[in-house]
This record gives C-alpha cells, structure tokens and sequence, in this order.
C-alpha cells in the first residue's frame, strides 16, 4: 500500500512535524483552523502524544517557493520530520516536470541533512491534461522517493478523488466536510511509515 520505506520503520522522536505544502494544506476556501493539518494537529493533542503540527503550507506555492523558504522554517521550528506537499501548481503553470522533481529532491535532501525526516505526499493530476502528462507527474513522485529514500503517500486526496460533493465549487479544493477523511490517510501513513500510534480521526470536526 505504502511506498519507499522498510516495513520496520524506525519510530518518529518527540517534536514538531512541519507540513510545506499549498492550498490543499493551507485550507484554501475553508474555515481557520479546518484544513487536515489542523485536523491531525488536534488528533495528536486529544490522544496526549508528543508532537505538535506547524501548518507551513501557503495557497499557490510552487516546489521553488517551498524550497526557497525552507531553510528559515528548518531554522525556526527545528522539526523531526517534514511533510513535503508541493508540485501541483508547478503542473498548472507548465512548468517542466524535471524542474519540479530537481526541486522536491533538493527540499528532501535539506530536510535530511537537518536531521529530520522527510515524507513525500504526492498529487495526481486532473486528466485533462493528458494521460501521458498524468502518468509522467505520478511517476515524478515515485522517482523522487525512490532517489531519496523519503516514504511517499502517493495520493493526498485518494479517499475522496471519486466523490464530486467533496470539492468546492473549483472542483480542486477538498471541503471542510472532506479535511476528515484526507487527515486520517495522512495518519494512516504516519503510523506505517514513521511509527506513529494509529489514530481514528475521520469523523472529528464536521
């Protein structure tokens, strides 16, 4: 189910968990306080476990702007572990899928010589761009976790992608009702791919 990491997976140590990604973790169009991240955030605090989420994610970043900034965030918050969710607005502005893998490596390896983990989460690309472009910005991801051993989630959205009601009026950005069901896959992967407990979270917050 899982990709790019052993089945042992060595537990997270106590600390903060920095999500770097764009408006489908910023909340965009959604209430303060209702995107995912916020969602696991208060998952974490209700079941008293030791670490906190810095929601870090900005509405139209691009994988430069994430690695532009990465390294006062690395600074600020000294995490010991970020999520990497970027790469969707580089699709919808052009730009070349080499250009976008080049930059997640970069932002994966910074966060790795921190000290911290790194995780991936991927993103699929609507098909009216094409089956050959979606299929090349799928196996992006993979590449990417593969070269730098980061474990990939390889769909933030796959638990409601099927479901028109899930979206805004965009048809892009998931609905407040939706952050649920998107926070409890993230966590899924977090307990299989970095040894955090399991957490039911699902149905909290709608």
């Amino acid at each position: 189910l899982w990709v790019g990491f052993a089945q042992a997976a060595p537990t997270l140590p106590p600390g903060s968990i920095v999500v770097l990604g764009d408006s489908l973790s910023a909340g965009y169009g959604l209430p303060s306080g209702a995107a995912w991240p916020q969602r696991l955030a208060t998952a974490l605090h209700q079941h008293k476990l030791p670490w906190t989420v810095v929601n870090a994610a900005i509405s139209g970043d691009t994988s430069a702007g994430g690695r532009a900034r990465l390294a006062a965030l690395l600074a600020a918050e000294q995490p010991v572990l970020v999520l990497v969710e970027l790469g969707a607005n580089d699709a919808l502005r052009g730009q070349p899928l080499a250009t976008t893998g080049d930059n997640l490596r970069a932002i994966i390896g910074q966060v790795q010589a921190s000290g911290a983990r790194a995780g991936l989460i991927g993103m699929e690309i609507p098909p009216n761009f094409g089956p050959v472009y979606t299929r090349q910005f799928r196996t992006m991801y993979r590449q990417v976790a593969d070269d730098t051993g980061a474990p990939l989630l390889p769909f933030l959205l796959a638990p409601i992608a099927t479901d028109p009601t899930a979206f805004q009026e965009d048809g892009i950005h998931p609905t407040t009702a939706a952050q649920g069901p998107i926070a409890e896959h993230v966590a899924d992967w977090l307990n299989a791919a970095f040894g955090l407990p399991p957490l039911a979270l699902a149905s909290t917050g709608h």
